[in-house]
């Protein structure tokens, strides 16, 4: 048994499509690229391949990461060459590198996800400045959520682990965030501008980074 872990990108052309259709996405490529997956157990085997955290629909990534087992050694640049001619535009593939089998499930050793979050506001750059140093200042913040089930209540303040301003030029500014991802609880990005008060959906979500644990 062989297991490899991919970097890859995901692009404005599947930024609304579903975490389970990349899935599928994923599957066909790897079928017609002829890659010897290996196969779960039992009375319905399906493809040992996870990926590390779901990506929010309408949200864009550089940092998306996958395992991928197999049942005889591929390298890395084969890999790599035979899957790039099976994606579509919208998926890129940036890093492959072979990581013992052994290790903990890749969804189980996500702790954090960067992103950077561009809004529109008629804010200037301190009076933003000041609302972030407020809410990182907060011990608390009560929050509801309303999803298909019902409204959801949770402390948001326990999700944001940074954030930082690092572009104004009205009538935009662009914030990075780092915020908690991880089998409790994961931090939205869009919930986040909303608490600071910006009243616009954000104009771009971009994942930059996803950091694992590494003990």
């Amino acid at each position: 048994m062989h297991r490899l872990r991919v970097r890859f990108k995901r692009g404005q052309e599947l930024k609304f499509i579903s975490h389970l259709d990349v899935t599928r996405l994923w599957q066909r490529a790897f079928h017609r690229a002829r890659i010897p997956l290996a196969y779960s157990e039992g009375f319905s085997p399906h493809p040992r391949i996870s990926l590390a955290a779901p990506l929010p629909i309408g949200v864009t990534s550089e940092a998306e990461l996958m395992d991928i087992h197999l049942s005889k050694w591929v390298s890395p640049h084969f890999f790599t060459n035979a899957l790039s001619q099976q994606l579509p535009s919208g998926i890129e593939i940036l890093q492959v590198y072979p990581i013992s089998p052994n290790q903990p499930s890749l969804q189980s050793q996500v702790r954090f996800a960067e992103y950077r979050v561009t809004v529109e506001t008629e804010r200037g750059k301190q009076d933003i400045e000041g609302v972030i140093s407020g809410l990182l200042s907060t011990e608390h913040l009560p929050w509801q959520h309303h999803r298909d089930t019902g409204p959801r209540n949770y402390d948001l303040r326990a999700l944001i682990n940074d954030l930082r301003l690092m572009e104004w030029q009205h009538p935009y500014c662009t914030i990075d965030m780092r915020l908690r991802c991880d089998p409790s609880g994961s931090g939205r990005p869009e919930q986040v501008a909303l608490a600071l008060g910006f009243t616009h959906h954000p104009q771009l979500i971009h994942r930059t980074k996803l950091i694992l644990q590494t003990s």
